[in-house]
């Protein structure tokens, strides 16, 4: 068993090392620093730490070389550790500009050196220290530069290498081929890394796209649902007046010759209009004439979805009082059903077996008597697993977009314990508007 006390430091350092591998194989801005992305200050002030130590290693050590090994002059000597090696610090943001200038004082280097007393027996063109130094800033420029880029400084430096292998001393130790696998090998690894870390980038880039396209659909998705409900709410009442004004003549009789025209008039009205809601409804359907039929439910039916979660395995307890179902307009109806559904198919998907309460009440709130909905759902059992990491429903969005028909709130959110909560407030008698 492991121990409880040094578990959360041990896990606490993976998850380091994983945003600082991150941030390390992230390509910087244009006018960025190498490891800007990091999350913590020091790991985006180390590339400039490590510069400075190189350049405070090499400066000395290439002065001391040049001149009791080379025995090149203190002047000669002192000017190329300084222009060898301050570069370096340039290259945490400039690294192509630290190239070209690291470059041109190692080719100087190996010019001053050809005449040296005791360039015999060593290396050349390449020092050991320039070597070094030429290496960090290939990692420096692999961790930053395009790929064509990394192949241009490859073949440049080779070229210089190979165009002084033409003035070579003799009995030296030549370098040329060194530098130029060492240099190849880093900047394919560093650029290789780059690349991984660009791939993730866009791959996440497009993860978001999908994401967002994902919502878009699914509230486009909810919204042609919702209007295919609402159809048959509209349509009852459609039906209503066609009946009542193709029987109006019958129940009054008596009317003048034009008030029985005006009536025949709306009832042709009224029955055109239900034969194109039943055209628009076929194509949102997209399941032809024959798709679904049956009614649609309301809140006298909540007691009936309560009871199938229940046998579901889903601890759900129930509380409306006696009459809060009556006279409810039928798309609050619709919609008040249709919110405790979705909350609790969420519930079921993402905390299996949390106790969870519904209550459905009506209250009066500054001369507007609204249907308060409530669906609360305590944390799910240890021991169970979530069906679903990722919903596959529409959730809150259709959650919101049935509120926002009705003209009512939502507010949803997580509870300290551990569970959530659900409460919509739909007004059912929406107040005047103003004209305008």
């Amino acid at each position: 068993m492991s121990d409880p006390v040094r578990t959360p430091a041990a896990a606490r350092a993976p998850r380091a090392l994983t945003r600082f591998a991150v941030a390390l194989r992230t390509p910087p801005g244009s006018a960025e620093p190498l490891l800007a992305q990091a999350p913590r200050a020091w790991q985006r002030g180390l590339p400039y730490l490590l510069a400075a130590v190189c350049v405070a290693t090499l400066v000395p050590v290439t002065i001391t070389v040049l001149v009791s090994q080379y025995r090149l002059g203190g002047g000669w000597a002192g000017a190329l550790g300084v222009a060898q090696a301050v570069p370096l610090l340039l290259a945490v943001t400039r690294p192509l500009a630290a190239w070209g200038l690291v470059l041109a004082a190692d080719t100087l280097g190996a010019v001053l050196l050809i005449d040296a007393g005791g360039v015999a027996g060593q290396a050349w063109p390449w020092t050991p220290m320039a070597i070094v130094g030429y290496l960090v800033l290939m990692v420096c420029l692999g961790l930053r530069e395009s790929v064509r880029t990394l192949v241009a400084v490859w073949l440049v430096g080779g070229g210089v290498g190979v165009a002084l292998g033409f003035y070579r001393p003799a009995g030296v130790t030549d370098t040329i081929a060194l530098l130029f696998v060492l240099g190849g090998t880093v900047l394919a690894l560093t650029g290789a890394l780059r690349g991984l870390g660009e791939a993730q980038r866009r791959i996440a880039e497009q993860e978001g796209i999908s994401e967002a396209e994902r919502a878009r659909r699914t509230l486009l998705e909810e919204r042609a649902r919702i209007a295919r409900e609402l159809h048959d709410v509209v349509a009852h009442h459609m039906s209503v007046i066609t009946v009542q004004a193709d029987s109006a003549p019958y129940r009054l009789p008596g009317m003048p010759e034009p008030v029985q025209e005006e009536f025949a008039a709306i009832a042709a009205s009224a029955r055109e209009s239900l034969g194109e809601m039943r055209r628009l409804l076929t194509v949102l359907r997209g399941d032809g004439p024959d798709g679904e039929r049956a009614p649609q439910p309301g809140l006298v039916r909540l007691q009936q979805l309560v009871e199938t979660t229940v046998r579901a395995g889903q601890p759900v307890e129930l509380s409306m009082p006696a009459g809060a179902a009556e006279a409810v307009p039928p798309a609050v109806d619709l919609s008040a059903y249709r919110i405790v559904q979705e909350a609790l198919a969420n519930v079921v998907r993402h905390a299996p077996g949390a106790p969870t309460r519904v209550s459905v009440s009506r209250s009066a709130e500054d001369a507007q008597e609204v249907l308060l909905v409530l669906v609360v759902n305590g944390p799910a059992p240890e021991a169970v697993v979530a069906l679903e990491s990722t919903g596959t429903g529409h959730g809150l969005v259709g959650m919101r977009e049935r509120v926002r028909l009705t003209g009512g709130t939502l507010d949803t959110g997580p509870l300290p314990d551990g569970g959530f909560r659900v409460a919509a407030r739909l007004p059912l008698n929406a107040p005047d508007e103003d004209a305008s």
